[in-house]
């Protein structure tokens, strides 16, 4: 993998998952879930129960303000000839920030480097900030699709042609 990537100005650090960043991955994650659903339940997300073994065949990346972990973004290879973007979370009173995109531009340059073209993810269509947040980023939506938490909005982004 490259260098990590630092936001100069903010004190961001983007790294790999080390298996010591359990707790406060997990942790930061849940937080969101359970701020935007008002509940979690801890059945639904048995991944972060060990995220080392979970994403064992992918790429999981933790951002870093000093020793507060400050963000999450996970790529997962897919048979479809894609990687899909799972796990991005950063702090509420961190968003807008920058640190979404650090890291989803260091999960993006991981899937060129693996040899995808496509990268692909799935959000609440209700969540509309974050299906804004990815389509600033250059993805679009492809479908909609029931879920039992109700529509889900499908993007992708195409990374043929960008720099």
């Amino acid at each position: 993998m490259s260098a990590p990537s630092a936001a100069p100005s903010s004190g961001i650090t983007v790294v790999p998952f080390e298996p010591a960043d359990q707790a406060a991955a997990r942790d930061l994650i849940l937080a969101g879930l359970g701020e935007h659903w008002g509940t979690v339940d801890h059945s639904l997300n048995p991944d972060l129960d060990d995220i080392a073994a979970s994403y064992a065949d992918g790429t999981f990346l933790v951002a870093w303000e000093g020793q507060r972990l400050v963000g999450t973004g996970a790529l997962v290879p897919r048979s479809n000839g894609a990687a899909e973007v799972v796990r991005m979370s950063v702090a509420a009173d961190r968003r807008r920030e920058g640190i979404g995109t650090l890291i989803l531009r260091r999960l993006c340059e991981e899937t060129r480097r693996l040899g995808f073209q496509r990268v692909i993810l799935e959000t609440t269509a209700s969540w509309q900030e974050v299906v804004a947040f990815y389509q600033r980023f250059g993805f679009r939506i492809t479908h909609y699709e029931d879920s039992p938490f109700g529509p889900e909005a499908h993007l992708e982004l195409d990374l043929q042609g960008m720099v």
